[in-house]
């Protein structure tokens, strides 16, 4: 899983090593890259393995194909994925269009997310966090606890 918040930062030529656990993560799956996509949720980059954006595909395919909300879903994630393929240091080479989505200057946060994980300019984080924190305590009840009995 994606889990914790690390820093890094855009080196000149404008790449960006991963955080090393998230890179064994995606290695285990067989993965030398990430998929990522400006969120439509938040001013931040999503970042997915190849098999959890197979998943968003084949969900947007079983979708009636004369419906105006496929459309909206593939031009909103596919069309704007791109597969950045890690170098031989763990680096990414982020383009300038996820770049200026998520206004990045030169820092940013990997925050990891369970089975994805996003880039964050990190005040945009910090202010995100902060609501993200005070909404999750409000709608804590929420959240099921799934209970496995062994016999």
């Amino acid at each position: 899983m994606f889990l914790s918040t690390y820093e890094n930062k855009l080196d000149k030529k404008g790449r960006v090593s991963v955080p090393a656990s998230f890179r064994s993560h995606l290695s285990n799956l067989g993965y030398n890259g990430v998929i990522c996509y400006p969120s439509f949720n938040h001013q931040c980059i999503e970042a997915w393995s190849q098999d959890r954006i197979e998943k968003i595909s084949n969900s947007i395919d079983a979708l009636n194909p004369f419906e105006e909300k496929k459309d909206y879903f593939t031009t909103s994630i596919l069309s704007e994925s791109v597969n950045l393929q890690f170098d031989s240091e763990g680096r990414i080479s982020l383009t300038s269009k996820l770049i200026k989505h998520a206004k990045i200057k030169n820092n940013m946060l990997f925050v990891g997310q369970g089975m994805t994980f996003q880039i964050w300019e990190p005040s945009n984080f910090e202010k995100f966090k902060v609501t993200a924190k005070k909404k999750s305590n409000i709608h804590r009840a929420s959240l099921k606890w799934e209970r496995q009995f062994n016999n």
